[in-house]
This record gives C-alpha cells, sequence and structure tokens, in this order.
C-alpha cells in the first residue's frame, strides 16, 4: 500500500501544506499515523485529486503561477487495460491528463491508482489560450 507523506501529498495537488493538513482535520482526506507523522493512503489521495480534477478548487491550488512546462508530476487516479491498450488517467495539482499506452508499458511501470508519476507531454500543436 503506497502511503504519502503530507508535503509529498500537497506537491501532488498542488496546494499548500496547512491546506492538506486542514483536509485531513475536516475528514475530507483520511489520514493516519506511521512513525509519528501523519500519511495518506495512495488511493485515498487519487480520489480527492480526481474529484478536484472534476470541481476544480482554483484558489486552492498554486498551479497557477508554475509554468509546468512539459513534466507534470501527479498522481495516478484510474488505469483501464485490455489485453493491447492501457489508458491511464492522472491528476497533476488541478490538471486531469490522459495516456494512452501498452498495457506491457503500463504493467512494467507499476501503474495503478495511488501511485506518483510524472507526465511528459509532447506535442506538435499546442493551442494556447487567454482568459
Amino acid at each position: 500500500m503506497t502511503t504519502y507523506r503530507i508535503a509529498e501529498a500537497a506537491e501532488l495537488l498542488g496546494v499548500s501544506d496547512d491546506t492538506l493538513r486542514r483536509w485531513v482535520e475536516a475528514g475530507r482526506l483520511p489520514g493516519s499515523q506511521e512513525d509519528g507523522r501523519t500519511v495518506v493512503v495512495g488511493a485515498d489521495l487519487a480520489a480527492l485529486a480526481e474529484s478536484l480534477a472534476d470541481h476544480p478548487d482554483r484558489e486552492a491550488t498554486r498551479a497557477s503561477a508554475v509554468s509546468a512546462r512539459n513534466r507534470l508530476a501527479g498522481i495516478v487516479t484510474k488505469v483501464k487495460k485490455d489485453t493491447v491498450m492501457a489508458q491511464v488517467e492522472m491528476v497533476c495539482g488541478p490538471y486531469r491528463v490522459v495516456s494512452l499506452m501498452s498495457s506491457e508499458a503500463a504493467d512494467e511501470l507499476g501503474l495503478e491508482p495511488g501511485v506518483r508519476a510524472i507526465a511528459s507531454v509532447k506535442s506538435t500543436n499546442v493551442v494556447v489560450e487567454r482568459p
């Protein structure tokens, strides 16, 4: 079972450590004690990340002030596999990223909900908009 310390979990969601501690204290995210430190289970963090992607709390994230460039650190929220292909969904801060890869690659990387991963984006077409 994958667990994350508060600081690690906060970084994955793009929120401050204090925000994540408040969410644990309020029961929004289950936490437990491990070696005297509060930790959260990866699958629980993935579920919260998914809910934030569906209903972003933009004021609680720091992502708007950071240029992510082409590498987005995040947490895997879903993996759908068949015999050949896998669809891997991640939440990277307030962003939802979906990747298609071979099932073999997903297995080799050990991708499952709650696992930390980095989405590297390479595209010849990128649309940039201003609000």
